[in-house]
């Protein structure tokens, strides 16, 4: 069958005949499981950052078969005109290891740098740290438990003891934090590799992984094209990897992030949507942001922000009309997300398909593209 054209309808993998939308007054965290063979999840980058495959999802291409192509044909799924949005946030060192005045050992993740002398972390130890206690951290400074920090508490906040700023002794003292579903430390490659090549403001504990697939040569491609581009900030917290403690999904508090939508992005969506192209999120953080500033005519709003948005079936989105994105852990809310966006049955084939054509999951993983569909 030929390739149907990048303006879906027509292009992605639809419900299935018989394959009924769920309509439930109360989601659980468990309607967002699904088997994932261990073997699948990406421990290292494919050797090209557009060497990925990418699965296309369109949730109103109805009985269509499941597109499964490669990152580097994205450009063919785009038209002059389209945005592409990007989250510029650059992951810092965030990650030390250190010990307690007891002699005890301990591991730091840091969430956010809050200024040159305080931050907050995640700490993991034998016994968690009485407010008051001291740490001394890559063998080379020490930092005081203040107290605890974060919506539920479960967070600390820390201060640093002598004179000096964290961003310095992150960068000097600190490691790369790949995520806990990788089994290495960091290498000399995860330096440049877990970082997007447009990287440039620092603040993040995670990298926005949708944006590794993209090198320098498909971004000149994209723009001679047509391919409009735009940049937001959002600081990617540790949080992020924090697994929901609730049943109820309505139950669940998101972890706030920082995030900064610049007046050029601001007027380049509404430019966008003025000559009705499409705005395309490249990641869930870009979303995030994008639908937290957003206005109900799609426009957003500038400036700076916290955010706690927390997306799940049922959200109508006023700005994005595609999402590029890698997949998602089982019961994460980010899988919440994307199941809103392309909608949760399509997301649940899209799924299962992936682990049977065995795509490679998570941050260093394979991608896709998502329509975004009214479906719930």
């Amino acid at each position: 069958m030929d390739n149907p054209p990048s303006d879906c309808p027509g292009g992605g993998i639809g419900r299935r005949s018989g394959f009924k939308i769920r309509r439930r007054k109360v989601l659980t965290v468990d309607d967002f499981d699904f088997p994932l063979p261990p073997e699948l999840i990406a421990q290292h980058p494919a050797a090209e950052r557009t060497g990925s495959r990418l699965l296309h999802v369109c949730g109103e291409c109805y009985g269509q078969p499941e597109i499964d192509r490669k990152f580097e044909n994205l450009p063919e799924l785009l038209k002059a005109g389209d945005l592409l949005v990007f989250n510029d946030t650059r992951v810092i060192k965030a990650r030390f290891f250190g010990h307690k005045e007891t002699g005890g050992q301990v591991e730091i993740m840091l969430e956010r740098i809050v200024d040159a002398t305080h931050a907050i972390c995640q700490i993991r130890a034998s016994k968690a740290p009485k407010p008051g206690s001291k740490m001394r951290l890559g063998d080379a400074f020490e930092v005081c438990m203040t107290g605890r920090a974060g919506t539920d508490g479960d967070f600390f906040a820390l201060e640093l003891v002598e004179p000096g700023d964290f961003w310095e002794l992150a960068e000097q003292h600190g490691k790369l934090p790949l995520p806990p579903y990788i089994e290495h430390p960091a290498e000399g490659a995860d330096e440049t590799r877990y970082q997007t090549v447009y990287a440039r403001e620092p603040g993040a504990v995670a990298a926005p992984t949708a944006g590794l697939h993209f090198d320098e040569a498909m971004l000149a491609k994209l723009r001679a094209q047509g391919v409009n581009t735009a940049f937001l900030t959002l600081h990617v917290g540790a949080g992020t990897y924090r697994p929901m403690r609730v049943e109820k999904i309505a139950d669940h508090r998101m972890h706030s992030e920082r995030f900064e939508i610049p007046q050029a992005t601001a007027e380049a969506i509404a430019a966008t949507r003025a000559a009705g192209g499409r705005v395309i999120a490249v990641g869930t953080t870009s979303l995030r942001a994008l639908e937290s500033a957003g206005n109900d005519d799609g426009t957003v709003r500038v400036g700076a922000g916290e955010t706690s948005i927390f997306i799940t079936p049922g959200y109508r989105f006023k700005v994005v009309d595609r999402l590029i994105t890698n997949f998602h852990l089982p019961k994460s809310t980010l899988l919440m997300l994307v199941s809103a966006f392309a909608g949760y049955d399509n997301i649940r084939a899209a799924y299962a398909h992936a682990v049977a054509e065995r795509y490679r999951f998570f941050s260093y993983g394979d991608a896709m593209l998502l329509e975004k569909t009214d479906a719930i």
